[in-house]
């Protein structure tokens, strides 16, 4: 059978977590800066207060919304035979990049070092190659080109790099624009974009109780060109929610219901997952400890209520504070990352970095390819037939067989053990004998063999010179231009 499913809570405290929210939605509200997202709550019969800007939301428009929100929906690749099912009967959950590191450990000097643009394309041609891993999500975050054409940069490396799908942050209301246009250049155009989504978007949500307008302005683009959207939380137990994780569910839940509101609102059935980056305060040093066991717990947690809700699920899972791939970064790593495969999550951003996920490593990310195949792997269970029985195989092979020389071990193998790549298990004497690499020098091996023998896609000349043309009007823009946007009297959710 499949491994029992991994679970923190029962139905009646599921139910009595959501009625929390309920009363946290209906009685303090969402603090709402942004008018324009103020405007469509008020019209859908939520109440405003003008002085605090708070959005007090009924549940009747909660419940509305939700089922308003598809079920299960498709993520496509920039190759449109590339197709991620979520949600549903999802056979396995789909992993991702983490995070946003400016750092990176260098493979070749084993230094930190900045992050650069060139690091952002080599990721991308990684995670195309992984095995288990099918979706980037701008996982590094590049030092050496202006902040103002990093979106674009990354989409053109996508688009010459990778078949698999992609994903940004909303970057607020003209980058996530140029988002949605360049990547409906690279697909087909617009209305091919909303089709088949090829952009998994996150968006993040301040806690406690805040909508962050740049966020909101682009949940609101991406949901206009119907691009899936991860409502995100990062709430941290014991600074901004609550130190208990019941309570810090109560107040994540509201204000992810409060996004997906909005969402349902503006378009109805924009895809959307229940999303959860939240996790507990490192009490020694007031940061964030992502690699805490409490992040599996609330990530469990929140698979439960996404199950209640009837929603697919997004959250992390294998997080790190360790700043090496040493003991503790895989011992941290496997504490969330498997919480979150037997939680049955549907997105799981796992791969890639160290040090609460500012720190990249290529080669700890080809390891990350690894450990998802296991951790699926023990999710899958055991299977009793008459063929995994193999009762006459049993009876024929008796005392004193060897099962390695019969057809049933031959046929079966593979499909039953997990058979790794880059982990180390060969004998002692071999290993000595092979130069003593371990796990994380076989994983640089076979980042740089990945990256050696990359070969960019080919693409239509006419797309590629429609794309550049796009890339250099945006690279030309006066950060004046740039910021202009932020003004809503310059924003025209009409002519998107």
């Amino acid at each position: 059978m499949k491994t029992q499913r991994f679970e923190v809570l029962s139905q009646g405290e599921v139910e009595r977590i959501h009625a929390a929210s309920m009363e946290i939605l209906a009685e303090v509200g969402i603090q709402v800066n942004y008018r324009t997202a103020r405007d469509i709550y008020k019209d859908a019969g939520a109440v405003i207060d003008e002085k605090t800007n708070a959005v007090k939301i009924p549940e009747k428009l909660v419940r509305w919304a939700v089922d308003q929100a598809p079920e299960e929906f498709s993520l496509y690749g920039n190759d449109p035979e590339f197709q991620l099912d979520i949600g549903g009967e999802q056979e396995k959950p789909v992993f991702a990049g983490l995070g946003t590191p400016t750092r990176i450990i260098d493979m070749d000097s084993g230094e930190v070092r900045e992050t650069t643009l060139q690091d952002v394309q080599d990721h991308i041609i990684l995670i195309n190659a992984c095995e288990h891993i099918h979706n980037s999500q701008m996982d590094v975050w590049p030092n050496d080109i202006s902040m103002t054409t990093i979106h674009t940069e990354a989409i053109w490396a996508w688009a010459h790099n990778s078949r698999k799908s992609f994903g940004m942050g909303c970057f607020g209301y003209l980058p996530t624009w140029d988002m949605m246009r360049m990547v409906a250049i690279a697909v087909g155009g617009k209305e091919e974009l909303q089709k088949r989504p090829r952009f998994m978007v996150i968006c993040s949500v301040v806690s406690p109780l805040q909508m962050d307008q740049a966020q909101t302005e682009g949940l609101l683009i991406c949901a206009e060109y119907g691009q899936p959207l991860a409502i995100s939380p990062e709430g941290i137990a014991g600074a901004t929610a609550p130190v208990t994780l019941a309570g810090l569910l109560a107040q994540e839940n509201a204000t992810i219901l409060a996004h997906i509101t909005l969402a349902q609102i503006y378009r109805p059935g924009t895809p959307v997952f229940y999303g959860t980056v939240s996790t507990v305060t490192n009490m020694q040093h007031g940061t964030v400890a992502l690699g805490a066991p409490e992040t599996g717990l609330i990530t469990a947690g929140s698979a439960q209520l996404a199950r209640y809700y009837g929603l697919p699920i997004r959250s992390v899972g294998g997080t790190t504070e360790s700043k090496r791939p040493d003991f503790q970064a895989g011992f941290e790593r496997m504490g969330t990352l498997l919480p979150a495969v037997l939680a049955d999550v549907n997105l799981i951003t796992c791969a890639g970095t160290l040090d609460g996920t500012m720190l990249e490593d290529h080669a700890m990310m080809m390891l990350d390819d690894e450990i998802c195949g296991a951790a699926v792997r023990t999710a899958r269970g055991i299977e009793v037939t008459d063929e995994s029985l193999a009762l006459d195989l049993i009876k024929k092979v008796g005392f004193s067989g060897n099962y390695l020389v019969e057809d049933h071990t031959a046929d079966l193998f593979r499909s039953e053990l997990f058979i790794p790549r880059l982990y180390s298990r060969e004998p002692y004497d071999a290993w000595e004998e092979g130069g003593q690499r371990l796990a994380i020098d076989r994983a640089r091996e076979r980042a740089r063999e990945i990256l050696e023998n990359h070969q960019p896609r080919e693409l239509d000349p006419a797309m590629v010179e429609e794309l550049d043309r796009f890339r250099q009007s945006v690279a030309a823009r006066s950060i004046e231009v740039f910021y202009s946007y932020e003004a809503e009297e310059n924003q025209d959710y009409e002519n998107l």
